[in-house]
This record gives structure tokens, C-alpha cells and sequence, in this order.
């Protein structure tokens, strides 16, 4: 009987070692230096966050809102979901595991703020491993066409993926209703660049890198130039509304370059790291998480340029690496 049961668990703890080595490969690319000036700051501002939601009344019922939405996002843009359900039939039981164990230390947060009622509701979050993957609906792939240029295709399939075509309008709306107050046009920007994040967490193939046909640098220019065109100007009603309201032009100017430069950031985090999509989304999230946690003080843009400074020198000795590759395979093939 126990022999049985090692057997059973031999799998899932097998993927958890994996997983802790993808992590552990993570932090060697992100940098030993860069870890040790970030993760502090992270882990303090993060728990910070947390503990005031856990005093606020109706901020400890979010708390398990978020982590489950979270978890959810996650999992169902899982590049290895399909491996998975080819190779390991009790694969969900591990990814809930998983999920539980990343859940842990905000569950450990509201026990110790004695928010009993969200500690429980947070056992729930590992539900989202039975969750079905983001998948493509055919009929309404052929009959939707896209606004974007056919070049701007992290905004082609990342709309389609996201619904982020549908959400706009309703994001616009919601501001508009309560733009007497900043946090309308703020939580509805905040909303729309979590769309635009989900648009640059995918890698195209490599061989879409060589029919570029451009340098490193100038591939990176491109798609800057049209990643920040289509950020900026469908964030532009946003911007107005801020403007138009408490903030002022000066505060929504200053929030429009933030927004921008974050953008920025997960295009150049995106090349940095490709074609491995685990790492540049956590990078993604982990510059993401930084800019949200330490908005407003006064160490935030020296942490975050510490944490990015390296990003751009990087993504483009990526892309240079990828693009001789690329072109190396495809000169014999011409032959």
C-alpha cells in the first residue's frame, strides 16, 4: 500500500522539482545582482499591501478575488497544458497543488490579520487548475476582423485571445460613469494594460523574427514604435478623463509616460527572454508587481530602472542570436 501510494505521488513531485528548476533558471537570467536589490523591496511593499487589505473590511474579501483571478490568467495561458494532458492523466491534481502552494503565504497573511472568512475562500483558488485553457472559437475567428495592422500581430491575436476589443468599450464606460473621481480612469487603465500585457505574452515563431528581414535593433525599434502607436491611442480617452477630472492635466500627463514606459517595458522584457515564455512573463509580472507596489515613493524609479536597465542590451543580443540561427537553418533549405 505505501509503495502504491510513493508511486502515485512520484509523478507530481517530480513536476514540482522541474518547476523549481525553470525557477531557479529564471533567477540565473534575471540576474543574482539584480534579485538580491529587488526582491526585498517586492516582498515588503507586496506584504504591505496585504496587510492593509487585511484590516480593510471590504479589502480582505478581494484579496482571494485577485489571488483566484490571478491564478486563473495564468493558467489558462499554461504553454505546457496540452504536453501535460497528452503525457500525465492526473496532471490538474499537480497544477493544484501548485496553485496552493503559490496561495500559501497570503493565506499565512490573513490568518495572522484574523480574516478567517477570505482565508477560507482562498482554499477555493486551487479550483482554477480544472479551469479549461484559453482556447480560439473558429466561427468567430473567420468572421472577425481586425482594426490592427496585419504587422501589429501581438494586438491581432492578442484581442482575439483577450476579448480586449469588447472589454474597451466597457472599461471607457465605467470611467466615464465615476470620472468625478481619479480612481475610475485609473482602475479602468490599470484593466487595459493588463489587456495590452496579455498581448505581448506569447512568442511568435522564429522564422516570423526572419521574415522581418531587419537588424536586431531596428526589429526592436518596430515593434516599439507600433506597440506604443496602438497603446497610446487607445488609452487616450482614459488620459482625457483623468485629465478632466481632480488630477488634472499634470497628473494624467505623468500617468500617461508611467503607462507608456511600462508598455515599453514588456515589449523589451518579451525579447529579452525569448522564446521562453515562462521567463518573460514572470519578468513581465515581476515589473509589473514593482511599479503597482512602489508607486509613489520615492525609490521606484531607481528600482525599476534597476530592474529593466539591463532589459533593452539584452533583447537585443537575444534577438541577434535568433535571427543567425534562424538564418542559418534556412540557407540550406534555400540551397
Amino acid at each position: 500500500m505505501r509503495r502504491a501510494r510513493t508511486g502515485e505521488w512520484a509523478p507530481a513531485a517530480a513536476y514540482l522539482r522541474l518547476r523549481l528548476r525553470l525557477l531557479g533558471r529564471l533567477g540565473r537570467e534575471i540576474g543574482a545582482v539584480r534579485l538580491a536589490l529587488l526582491l526585498p523591496f517586492l516582498l515588503l511593499s507586496v506584504g504591505q499591501a496585504l496587510a492593509v487589505a487585511t484590516v480593510h473590511p471590504r479589502g480582505r474579501w478581494a484579496v482571494p478575488v485577485v489571488v483566484a483571478w490571478l491564478l486563473l490568467s495564468a493558467h489558462r495561458q499554461r504553454g505546457d497544458y496540452r504536453f501535460l494532458a497528452t503525457t500525465a492523466p492526473g496532471f490538474k491534481t499537480w497544477l493544484a497543488w501548485e496553485y496552493a502552494l503559490l496561495a500559501l503565504p497570503v493565506g499565512a497573511v490573513l490568518l495572522a490579520g484574523r480574516a478567517y472568512g477570505p482565508a477560507g475562500l482562498l482554499l477555493l483558488a486551487p479550483l482554477v487548475a480544472w479551469a479549461p485553457p484559453a482556447g480560439e472559437d473558429r466561427a468567430s475567428r473567420r468572421r472577425w476582423r481586425s482594426p490592427f495592422r496585419s504587422e501589429a500581430f501581438e494586438w491581432v491575436s492578442g484581442m482575439r485571445a483577450t476579448k480586449g476589443l469588447w472589454l474597451w468599450p466597457v472599461l471607457l464606460g465605467l470611467a466615464s460613469w465615476q470620472r468625478a473621481s481619479p480612481l475610475a480612469p485609473l482602475a479602468a487603465l490599470l484593466g487595459w494594460l493588463l489587456v495590452v500585457l496579455a498581448c505581448y505574452g506569447t512568442a511568435e515563431p522564429a522564422t516570423m523574427l526572419a521574415l522581418a528581414a531587419r537588424a536586431p535593433g531596428q526589429f526592436l525599434r518596430r515593434r516599439l514604435g507600433l506597440g506604443l502607436g496602438y497603446a497610446a491611442t487607445t488609452a487616450a480617452p482614459f488620459w482625457v478623463l483623468l485629465a478632466s477630472g481632480p488630477a488634472g492635466r499634470g497628473g494624467a500627463l505623468a500617468v500617461a509616460v508611467a503607462w507608456l514606459a511600462l508598455v515599453a517595458l514588456f515589449i523589451v522584457a518579451k525579447y529579452a527572454f525569448y522564446p521562453n515564455e515562462t521567463h518573460f512573463r514572470s519578468t513581465q509580472g515581476l515589473v509589473l508587481a514593482i511599479a503597482l507596489a512602489l508607486i509613489g515613493n520615492p525609490l521606484y524609479p531607481v528600482l525599476l530602472l534597476v530592474a529593466a536597465g539591463g532589459l533593452p542590451w539584452q533583447a537585443r543580443r537575444r534577438l541577434a542570436r535568433e535571427l543567425s540561427s534562424t538564418t542559418a537553418l534556412a540557407r540550406p533549405a534555400a540551397a
